[in-house]
């Protein structure tokens, strides 16, 4: 996408990138379609009525759906049978989708259908980027999708919203989706031949929650490898494992690429360098000295899920498509969404790894015998119970995302009588992930309290230029830990620091082969 400081982003279908990804993830800003986009439609809306004038039977134009497609109805009907469609599948249950995840989704269903192979019309497409713009949000229940004929139900509650039925968010509160049109100045669609199936096939809300999973799962991997270096100073570990020898034999180029990092970001560490003298341990505990191996893993994860995500947002996933130039419609299963639950399951992984070795890590700098600090990382122990329970809260976390790192794509139930007998499972897949960045994030801002606090019964001795900038924005927030206190609040300030990317900000280029 292109964007204009007037106009905001101009959509070119098919070529989004991760960055114009990111941008509409993270804030609304308008959007317009590529004008050239506009007769690629309109040739594929009139195949689709050439079909329907010529009366041949064609699945999702004059026919019934799935275990129903050998129905032929009457072409006075067509209308009333995507109406139908949209509100009998519109079965969503649970928690609204965020207003980020639902932007997503809206965005790509426009760039799949505006691709020209959906025969959709251009008021159909119009009417998405009209919503979007005005910053009307459908309300979409997170619940109910299995991943496979589409995210059907989530996608028909988006579709409900241009349709002026049920309710739409506008400026966080839920209104009427009537009324949110109609104060737009938004004329409500009335679905033609093929319409509700091209808007509610497709897996553009598995790719939105997946997208959303990866986005924390690269600002986790930023904090996560930050704080790594910010307990190896604390513990006074050595810098030797992170040597660029060690890791160029190995080859693993994430391995490579955070090894890097590492030496980065702890050099010119006083506290390093302290610990040259008079240590007589011969290597650190793995949390600390295999790090560039398990961070490096993870980050070569995220960018192969990036990969995969990045061709799936801008796919055309719905079916049957619309061939214009020969006038060919054809069935497929464009709307499978394995590759997005395969992405999904392995950014899982990530994300678990990430907070298991931020835990071990908290574990090590509150053992005395291990990290040469105070016990429990506070003074007059016994008296105060400084980081104990922090910890239990980290172990906790860690454990919950062990269970929800399970595969979902593994597991299939067969839906439809049996007619869509295999299914990802991709919509859990990625919407869990969600909550494992959650977890990961309290637990990488628990380690970010406890490094810090380490790094302090160093002083006077001084961590690294980078180290030291990210102590000093923790330390503007919470203060240091002398004695027992309300502890909730300082772990919920860090935890935003972390979900917030504020721990790369100070050293954002350090992690640019993360974004490449």
């Amino acid at each position: 996408m292109n964007m204009n400081p007037n106009t905001g982003w101009t959509l070119e279908p098919g070529a989004m990138t991760l960055a114009d990804l990111r941008s509409v993830w993270a804030s609304h800003t308008k959007l317009t379609l590529a004008a050239e986009a506009y007769p690629v439609i309109r040739a594929s809306a009139a195949a689709v009525e050439k079909i329907v004038a010529k009366g041949d039977a064609a699945y999702g134009i004059n026919t019934g759906f799935g275990l129903l497609a050998k129905t032929r109805i009457p072409d006075a009907k067509l209308g009333e049978l995507q109406r139908n469609l949209i509100l009998s599948h519109s079965v969503g249950t649970g928690d609204l989708l965020s207003d980020a995840v639902v932007r997503l989704i809206v965005l790509m269903k426009i760039g799949s259908l505006a691709r020209g192979f959906s025969g959709v019309r251009p008021v159909i497409i119009d009417s998405l980027i009209a919503i979007y713009n005005a910053g009307i949000t459908p309300a979409i229940p997170a619940k109910g999708s299995v991943g496979a004929s589409g995210d059907l139900a989530p996608l028909a509650h988006m579709t409900l919203a241009i349709m002026g039925v049920g309710q739409v968010r506008v400026d966080g509160k839920l209104v009427d989706a009537t009324d949110a049109l109609k104060a737009a100045g938004i004329e409500p669609v009335v679905l033609a031949a093929k319409e509700g199936l091209a808007l509610i096939n497709g897996t553009q809300t598995s790719t939105a929650l997946a997208l959303h999973g990866l986005f924390m799962a690269e600002r986790l991997l930023e904090a996560g490898v930050v704080t790594g270096a910010l307990s190896l100073d604390a513990a006074k570990g050595s810098d030797s494992p992170f040597d660029a020898r060690v890791h160029e034999v190995r080859g693993q180029p994430g391995q490579i690429a955070t090894a890097a990092m590492y030496r980065e970001l702890v050099s010119g560490s006083a506290i390093r360098a302290s610990h040259l003298l008079g240590d007589e341990r011969v290597q650190d505990p793995y949390s600390l000295r295999c790090q560039p191996q398990v961070m490096g893993a993870v980050m070569d994860i995220v960018k192969n899920a990036a990969r995969t995500l990045l061709i799936e947002a801008n796919a055309v996933t719905d079916n049957p498509l619309i061939f214009p130039e020969t006038g060919e419609i054809i069935s497929g299963g464009n709307f499978h969404a394995e590759p997005v639950a395969f992405a999904a399951d392995t950014l899982a992984l990530a994300i678990a790894e990430i907070g298991a070795l931020s835990e071990r890590r908290i574990a090590l700098l509150i053992d005395a015998t291990l990290s040469g600090l105070p016990p429990f990382l506070v003074r007059d122990p016994g008296v105060n119970s400084g980081f104990m329970i922090a910890h239990v809260t980290a172990a906790a976390l860690a454990s919950e995302n062990k269970s929800l790192a399970h595969p979902a794509s593994v597991d299939s139930l067969p839906t439809s009588a049996n007619q869509e007998d295999h299914v990802s499972m991709a919509t859990f897949a990625a919407r869990r992930l969600d909550d494992m960045a959650q977890n990961t994030a309290v637990i990488v801002g628990i380690e970010l309290l406890a490094a810090a606090q380490g790094v302090d019964f160093h002083r006077p001795l001084t961590s690294s230029a980078h180290l030291e900038q990210v102590h000093g924005q923790l330390r503007r927030k919470v203060p240091f830990f002398d004695t027992d206190r309300f502890f909730a609040p300082d772990i919920e300030a860090a935890k935003q620091m972390v979900i917030k990317g504020e721990l790369s900000a100070s050293c954002k280029e350090l992690f640019a082969s993360l974004y490449n």
